[in-house]
């Protein structure tokens, strides 16, 4: 029973990631309009944009679990590139 609710806590898909990604970008967006307004200025700016960064790094980490969780269940290896584009399937992985 504390399996199958543990399971609705778990990202599966990618649609799941981008309503994730969505709310807590509305909710980085609000606390930078309350910084502005508590901050007003250069500094106001540079935390509003600190929230919105955030969530263009926490987006893109999610996406990348998604996309390894989905190899390992696969049963695929997956391995970064040294030049940071999209990830290889690792040699010594199986073709399916």
């Amino acid at each position: 029973m504390l399996g199958k609710i543990a399971r609705l806590f778990v990202i599966k898909t990618h649609w799941e990631a981008y309503m994730i990604i969505y709310a807590l970008a509305l909710g980085a967006v609000e606390r930078g309009s309350v910084y502005i307004e508590q901050f007003p200025g250069f500094g106001g700016k540079l935390l509003f944009l600190a929230c919105t960064g955030s969530v263009f790094m926490a987006g893109a980490k999610i996406l990348d679990c998604i996309k390894y969780e989905k190899a390992q269940r696969l049963g695929i290896g997956v391995e970064a590139k040294r030049d940071g584009g999209e990830p290889a399937p690792a040699p010594h992985s199986k073709a399916a």
